[in-house]
């Protein structure tokens, strides 16, 4: 398809190649210019401008804190429910949690259709069969760089698999290879699956998602796609080390688009678990981010009950607090340790492996 032919919507939402550009350029010479206090400090500076321009609107009052979906005109809360811990536990317990989740005030559940081979998608419809309307539903297409067909084939299962007839939003998934913005945008790629899904009116909003540099999500970002969302890792460590605070949440927040977090804690707790950092310091720091909710891996009651906690009694950090948290992590943050989804392939999914020869 050449650039006349493509639809309107790929037009629409404009990013400005020169700020882009400008984004890529500051990171790159503040990480090869300045040694490690000046680039902690240019890093505080900026996440400073950022919040300033985005200052959260929560207030502490024993609720779950609800956000703006980017320019969607949809609130949902700030905590979403991840469905791929989730999908490990024992399914009468599994049930009891979503429900919990859900009467606690979560209306935003994340999924998606490689996750336990569905399982995930399966117990989520079954669990939400009478609370459909209650929540905002998101689940992912993982064609990871296969054409459309597969791409809406996968659509049509996630759908049966939840049980509904259409999807809140859905997102690319896991976008970690320097090539898949070249597959997805591809003539029939999975970019033009978004598109035609929602002319079917079959998902709402469209996305995508990876965790591994924040130049390829730049990259997604070059073309002139309509995207609502985009999901990426953000965390203490995150701020110091190949860090899409820095680099991306700036240029999602200057185009609208809604940045949902993930990896608040690290992929694993292993910081929490280590005493490096606690539970409510990791995601009290995501949440004070200018992001629409958090996503949070959830494999247990005492899980969910921890992030309630959190998030009802939650106060904004200070830009001298945040700036202090990420100074005190950043020898932690060294070489991506504690950041193993970005500096190691353990958490690639073997389906996008497979698709990249890396099986």
């Amino acid at each position: 398809m050449d650039d006349t032919s493509k639809p309107k919507e790929f037009w629409s939402a404009r990013l400005d190649r020169r700020q882009l550009l400008k984004t890529l350029g500051v990171v790159g010479s503040v990480l090869a210019l300045q040694g490690p206090q000046g680039m902690a400090h240019a890093l505080a500076d900026r996440q400073a401008l950022v919040a300033a321009a985005n200052p959260p609107s929560d207030a502490a009052d024993g609720t779950i804190p609800r956000r703006m979906l980017g320019k969607t005109g949809v609130e949902v809360s700030a905590l979403c429910f991840g469905g791929a811990h989730w999908g490990r536990m024992d399914e009468a317990e599994a049930m009891r949690v979503l429900h919990e989740a859900i009467d606690a005030g979560i209306t935003f559940l994340d999924n998606a259709w490689e996750y336990h081979h569905g399982v995930s998608e399966e117990r989520m419809g079954k669990g939400l069969q009478g609370r459909r309307q209650q929540v905002f539903l998101m689940t992912k297409v993982c064609s990871h760089g296969r054409d459309k067909n597969v791409a809406m084939r996968q659509l049509e299962e996630s759908l049966r698999r939840l049980r509904t007839d259409y999807i809140d939003l859905w997102q690319i998934h896991e976008v970690i290879y320097a090539n898949d913005p070249d597959r997805h945008f591809a003539q029939n790629g999975a970019a033009e699956a978004l598109l035609e899904a929602k002319r079917q009116g079959k998902v709402r909003f469209l996305g995508f998602t990876g965790h591994k540099d924040p130049t390829i999500h730049l990259k997604m970002l070059q073309h002139d796609f309509p995207f609502d969302t985009c999901q990426l890792p953000l965390n203490v460590f995150d701020g110091t080390y190949r860090s899409f605070e820095q680099a991306v949440l700036p240029v999602l927040n200057q185009r609208g688009i809604a940045p949902l977090a993930m990896k608040s804690l690290s992929g694993n707790g292993d910081a929490v678990k280590r005493g490096v950092v606690t539970a409510e310091e990791a995601l009290r720091y995501v949440l004070s981010l200018p992001v629409a909710t958090v996503v949070s891996g959830i494999d247990s009651r005492d899980v969910l009950r921890q992030n309630l906690a959190i998030a009802r009694t939650f106060t904004p950090m200070t830009i001298a607090e945040m700036e202090d948290l990420r100074n005190r992590m950043a020898p932690y943050a060294r070489e991506g340790q504690y950041e193993l989804f970005k500096s190691s392939n353990r958490y690639d999914g073997q389906i996008g492996r497979e698709q990249q020869g890396r099986s």
